[in-house]
Parts: C-alpha cells; structure tokens; sequence
C-alpha cells in the first residue's frame, strides 16, 4: 500500500482539497494531519482512495464524495457525507446536525452522537449511529436506512416519505406521516449483521422501526 502523510496546517480548504487530488492519484492512502477543523475537506472526491484524518473537521465533510473510505478520528460539524453517493465514511466521535444529508449510497457510521436531522431527505445508502440522534431525524428521508443504537429526539420521521428508521431505544416524539412497527425475522439478520460489523454493542431483537403511513404525505392520502 503506497501511504502518504499530508499535513494540512496553514492551508485553505481549497489548497488542501488540490493538495488531497493531486497525490490520490498515486498514493492508496493519505493520512491527514492537522486538519484544525477545516470545513469542505475532500469534497467531490471521486478517486477509489482511503482517506484518514488525525483529528476534527467543520461543514461538510466528505460531501459529494464517491467511492472513497473516509474516516475522520475525532468529531465533524453540520453535513458530514452530504450527497455522497457511494464508499464508507466513519466518524469515531459525535457527528454534528445533518449527517448524510441527501445521500445516495455508501455507508455513514458515527460512533457517537448526531445531532437534529440525521439523513434528511436521503435517497438511499445506510446511516447508522452508536449514540443517540437529535430532533427530526429523517426529515423529508425519501429511501436508504437510518439506525441508531440509542435514543431518537422529538419529532422522529418528520414528514418521511420512504426508507426506514431503525432504533434500538426509545423516540421522545413522532413527526407527521410516521408509524412505529416491529421489525421483522429479515430485518433482525440484517440489524445483526451491521451491528456486528461496525462494533455496536447493542440487541438487534430489541430495536424498533419508524416507516411512513403514505408515499404522498404532501398530498391528502
């Protein structure tokens, strides 16, 4: 594995972003020193390339990004993984407001917190949080997965149009078009297996789902 060290103090976000693309073409994993927390970093990425950053980051971390395996050891601000559209993004701390926003595919996983709106209007891809997540998680969600271990906040599914919401403790309130069910056989397997995976100490058997009473909320039916 060819493996470079970048170290981003006293650069713009645009410098360090020039900087990342220029040896993701040569390089297999770049690891990021002194990111101070520096917002915009890796936006766009679109190089089959792993990205390790030793330390916090601001807005919108990794948006956009395609295809690479992000993982940032510390904490990130609003929009971590906004639009990001395939690959893996992990974040070992707390996760900021909006963590994958818009997302299309790819995995997000925050060891920690989230704060309000976690995966809102996401298309499709998996969000899933160790900790606990903030008011109006799923806000507009339009498909994908979101799991959290913990506890979600008030007004949970706000206006979900489809995708699923999975939690393992308890919703202070529900938003408007939402419904809590049980989850299924399938989805028992399948909450196991990514728990599994990413370390998540928590019992699949006794997590819950939020899922939208209609397609059309907007629309009266």
């Amino acid at each position: 594995m060819k493996e470079k060290e970048i170290d981003l103090k006293g650069l713009t976000p645009r410098e360090a972003n020039r900087e990342i693309k220029k040896h993701a073409k040569r390089h297999s994993l770049l690891h990021l020193l002194n990111p101070d927390s520096m917002n915009y970093l890796a936006a766009g990425l679109t190089d089959k390339i792993e990205l390790v950053v030793d330390g916090d980051l601001g807005y919108y971390a990794g948006s956009m990004i395609d295809g690479v395996k992000f993982t940032v050891k510390g904490r990130c601000g609003w929009y971590p993984a906004d639009n990001m559209t395939s690959g893996e993004f992990i974040i070992e701390k707390d996760g900021g407001d909006g963590a994958g926003q818009g997302m299309y595919g790819g995995t997000l996983y925050i060891k920690g917190d989230t704060n309000s709106r976690t995966g809102q209007i996401m298309k499709d891809g998996t969000i899933l949080v160790g900790g606990n997540s903030g008011f109006m998680t799923g806000l507009y969600m339009m498909g994908g997965k979101i799991i959290v271990a913990g506890d979600l906040g008030k007004n949970a599914g706000e206006s979900i149009i489809a995708g699923t919401i999975y939690f393992g403790g308890k919703a202070e309130s529900l938003g408007k078009n939402t419904q809590v069910q049980e989850i299924d056989g399938d989805e028992k397997k399948m909450l196991t297996d990514v728990l599994t995976k990413y370390g998540v100490k928590a019992d699949a058997g006794g997590f819950k789902k939020i899922t939208p009473v209609s397609g059309r909320p907007f629309y009266g039916d």
